[in-house]
């Protein structure tokens, strides 16, 4: 594991490797890679830990520039990039929040028993849902809206969608920020983000994104797990979509303009693809504003991919998918945590990365607050995944933070060299997983072996008391664009 200049981060225990602030000059803080032996041999292979490194150089960062276990080489911030910045001092910047903003995963318990559906009922379901929901790149759907109605579900996301028939206000009160960034602003987003969201509401994406029928395989914590309403042998549908197009042009408008700013205020940074602005600029405002918005436009998507999951499963089964919680990867938060002994406001960063707010924070719904706030973290395809729960050391260690997934070992056009889509199908299938998939290649892409071994990455968090588990769901069925 040693980088090619000699240096050697330090292990600090089983879980946590750290590189000390005087490894480079210009770290204004070390940087700690939460990790097995493994995991940080990906790690210097791939050279994620340079972006960590290059992060720790931010101005105004406050704690430690960290990864999570599913780390590996992203734009600008690694994926399992976490940093926290001084909203006074320090700064925004698009690359420590990435193209998909709040791209996040949502988890539906149905009331069903895996011993209850045969595996012909269970493709129909499948078969259903990829029908009702499209996927695949640019893919749109039916559900057109005009700009003036984008605008809405910009600054209101999920609740414009209880507004509108979509969600009830029990849903409201399980999605991270119940579903509104209210600090949106719809006027700081561009035409082009609105022409490319106008027909991609209510659709999956591609790539990485899938949804999953699921069974509850174990319980590791009854209380969190009776809490969340979910038993051993229930079926669970996992959605995992973000802000398709209309994120990616927000984060690509502000890119160009980032690249400006760094120049306007001086301010230095080791990575042209970390261009930022200080957070009170007018820049950072604007940009904290449309990637809120964009945040928005992610919690409406994967809202209205619900209802329509909704209405497959009773008019298949009779029974009313319940939303246990909604989780946001790819997302700037402005939060207030305790730092060196007093309060600090603070703008966390989490590239690729989850809350994990403890027990009795006031940003959990009052159902979860004895027992913090729900994680969920998905496997690759084929793989299992995990239902988690914040705790008071990820407060104190993480800004209240945890990693993602799995995170990839493998780039996309490696991992089509090394797959087929044939062979991924006919080995899902005998593992008694059925599969439906739009796109051509998209199977090679996200193979199991693409992937990091998501009971390896669990364990990391788990076992460093930043995220305690609490049940563990293999798919019956995968959905992918």
């Amino acid at each position: 594991m040693r980088e090619p200049g000699g240096a050697m981060p330090e292990k600090l225990d089983s879980f946590r490797y750290v590189i000390n602030k005087k490894y480079r000059e210009g770290m204004r803080t070390d940087a700690v890679i939460y990790a097995t032996d493994n995991i940080m041999d990906h790690v210097m292979e791939d050279k994620s830990f340079e972006q960590i490194v290059n992060v720790s150089m931010l101005r105004g960062i406050v704690g430690n520039a960290m990864a999570m276990p599913d780390i590996h080489y992203g734009y600008g911030f690694p994926i399992g990039g976490v940093a926290a910045f001084d909203y006074e001092e320090g700064i925004i910047s698009p690359g420590g929040v990435g193209y998909d903003i709040n791209c996040g995963v949502r988890l539906l318990r149905t009331g069903l028993y895996r011993e209850n559906l045969n595996s012909g009922e269970i493709k129909e379901l499948a078969d259903d849902i990829f029908r009702s929901v499209p996927s695949g790149v640019g893919v749109g759907g039916k559900l057109l809206l005009d700009e003036g109605e984008l605008r809405e579900v910009a600054n209101h996301g999920a609740k414009w969608c209880r507004d509108h028939g979509y969600a009830d206000d029990k849903d409201i009160r399980h999605i991270e920020e119940n579903g509104e960034y209210t600090i949106a602003d719809d006027a700081k987003i561009s035409s082009m983000a609105y022409k490319r969201g106008r027909k991609q509401l209510g659709t999956l994406g591609a790539g990485n994104h899938f949804m999953e029928i699921q069974s509850v395989d174990e319980i590791f914590n009854e209380r969190a797990a009776s809490l969340m309403g979910i038993e051993k042998g229930e079926i669970t549908i996992m959605i995992h979509t973000g802000s398709r197009g209309f994120g990616h042009q927000v984060c690509s408008d502000y890119v160009k303009i980032m690249r400006s700013s760094v120049k306007k205020y001086g301010i230095d940074i080791p990575d042209p693809q970390l261009s930022c602005a200080p957070v009170t600029s007018d820049e950072g405002q604007d940009y904290l504003k449309a990637m809120a918005g964009a945040a928005n436009y992610a919690w409406a998507n994967r809202q209205i991919i619900t209802a329509k999951v909704r209405d497959v499963f009773m008019k298949r089964t009779g029974s009313y998918p319940e939303l246990v919680y909604d989780v946001a990867h790819n997302i700037a938060k402005v939060e207030t945590h305790e730092y060196g002994g007093e309060k600090r406001k603070l703008v966390v960063h989490r590239k690729g990365a989850t809350r994990a707010f403890g027990p009795g924070n006031q940003e959990v719904p009052i159902k979860y607050r004895d027992i913090g706030q729900p994680v969920l973290i998905p496997g690759d395809m084929g793989t299992a995944s995990y239902v988690l729960t914040g705790t008071e050391k990820a407060m104190n260690e993480t800004f209240g933070s945890t990693c993602h997934g799995a995170g990839r070992v493998m780039s996309r056009k490696a991992a089509t060299k090394a797959f087929d889509d044939s062979t991924i199908k006919k080995e899902l299938s005998e593992n008694g997983i059925y599969i439906s998939a739009s796109d051509k290649g998209i199977l090679a892409e996200e193979a199991p072996g693409a992937y990091k071994d998501i009971n390896d990455v669990v364990s990391v968090v788990a076992g460093a008391g930043i995220s305690r588990r609490v049940a563990k769901l293999i798919p019956v069925a995968v959905i992918k664009g």
